[in-house]
Order: C-alpha cells, then sequence, then structure tokens
C-alpha cells in the first residue's frame, strides 16, 4: 500500500513548479527534493534548496525523513540539514516538548503538507526551541546580520539548479495551466452566489414547493367532503 500511495502523490507532486523530484535508484522511498521558493516577499525568493525524503515502509503511519543536502543557517534547521518541525514527528503527544497529536504527524498529513510546511519554516522561525541555538541568537538579536547569513545561503543553492532547467518565478508558477487542461478556481469563485447559491436556500424552495402541494391536497380533500354532503 505504501508503494502506491508514494507513487500517486510522486505523480503529483511533479506537476508542481515550486518542487523538482526524482526518484534516487527508482526507489519509490527514496527521493531527491528541490524546493523552489516562488514566494516573492520571501527572503528565500529564487532558491534552489535540495534536500532528501527518505520514507518508512509503514507510510502514511510514519512520517518521512527530511534532510537538506546544503544545510540552511536557520535556527529550525540542524547543522547536518535534519530539520526541527513539529509535522515530522512521531504521531501522538509529547510532554517534553508540549506538541499536541494535532501538530504532529498523522496518517492523513501527505508529502505536499510536509513541503509547504517546510517552505513555511524558513520565514517563520520558532526560536524558541532552536535547534541551531546560534542562528536563533542571530536572529533575534542582529536580523541585518541574519539576513546576510539567508542572501548567501540563497545564492550558494543556484549551483544546485539542474543545467538547462528554467527557474519558475512567482508569476510562472501561479499561472492559469490552460494548456494542459488545468483549471484554476480563485476564491471570488467558490461563494455561495457563484455555485447558484447554498444548500439552506435550496432547503427553503425545496419546503416551500412541498408546502404548496399540501395545501392543494387539503382544497382537494375539502371538495370532496363538500360533494359527499351534498
Amino acid at each position: 500500500m505504501a508503494e502506491r500511495i508514494l507513487m500517486n502523490e510522486y505523480k503529483s507532486l511533479a506537476k508542481e513548479p515550486w518542487t523538482n523530484i526524482e526518484l534516487i535508484n527508482d526507489n519509490v522511498f527514496e527521493w531527491s527534493v528541490a524546493l523552489i521558493v516562488v514566494n516573492p516577499d520571501s527572503l528565500y525568493y529564487g532558491g534552489y534548496f535540495k534536500a532528501k525524503l527518505s520514507f518508512p515502509k509503514n507510510y502514511p503511519y510514519s512520517p518521512p525523513d527530511f534532510k537538506f543536502v546544503r544545510p540552511l543557517y536557520h535556527p529550525n534547521i540542524y547543522p547536518d540539514g535534519r530539520l526541527c518541525i513539529s509535522i515530522l514527528h512521531a504521531p501522538g503527544e509529547d510532554e517534553m516538548s508540549g506538541e499536541s497529536a494535532a501538530e504532529r504527524w498523522n496518517p492523513v498529513q501527505r508529502v505536499e503538507t510536509v513541503l509547504i510546511s517546510v517552505l513555511s519554516l524558513l520565514d517563520d522561525a520558532e526560536v524558541s526551541s532552536p535547534a541551531n541555538v546560534d542562528a536563533g541568537v542571530m536572529l533575534r538579536n542582529n536580523p541585518d546580520k541574519y539576513k546576510e547569513m539567508v542572501k548567501k545561503d540563497l545564492e550558494t543553492s543556484k549551483a544546485d539548479i539542474p543545467s538547462g532547467y528554467v527557474m519558475p518565478t512567482h508569476e510562472s508558477a501561479f499561472q492559469t495551466k490552460k494548456d494542459e487542461g488545468d483549471f484554476e478556481m480563485s476564491w471570488e469563485d467558490s461563494d455561495a452566489e457563484s455555485f447558484g447559491g447554498s444548500d439552506s436556500d435550496e432547503d427553503e424552495e425545496m419546503d416551500s414547493d412541498f408546502g404548496d402541494v399540501d395545501v392543494d391536497e387539503d382544497d382537494e380533500d375539502d371538495e370532496d367532503e363538500d360533494d359527499v354532503k351534498a
């Protein structure tokens, strides 16, 4: 089951412009992943950050292991490239860390969720319990110097961009892929009016219709009783 789930997830993520993935030695349990930051507001915008994902045989009941190939100077990234992030911790609550079960891995999580969480972590570091204490201190006390370290990691990451690979931009990553037959729906398209009203509106209309029918049947019964009396 794990192989089938992972292959389906792999095929789905292979279509995403913000990541570049491939299997390592055709092994569905070992992925080479590049996270491409397409958020123009991010300090890491334009980066190509390579990592390795290793999956357990009982996936999705246990979380994968994520490790950056080039460790980043970041409060939540260990010097060897591993991450300190709740979603990759084993299921269940942990009294020592204070993490709830809802924060940690559970079988409904997917690889896409993990990768998006990692991207979010880059710009939203958790400094209260850092994996890299020096980076955490620098971020708090000298944010300008910390930004310089980020820029250094950003430029270094570009050395891993494959030859001939066209890096996506913010615009190209989120444009509608009409040629591929994909459909893109905005939040404005999801309101009740766009879909012809809410379920409650439909229920009211149905109740009104049935109410009219009941009135007609009562009128017919009254007419039948008048005929009998006559």
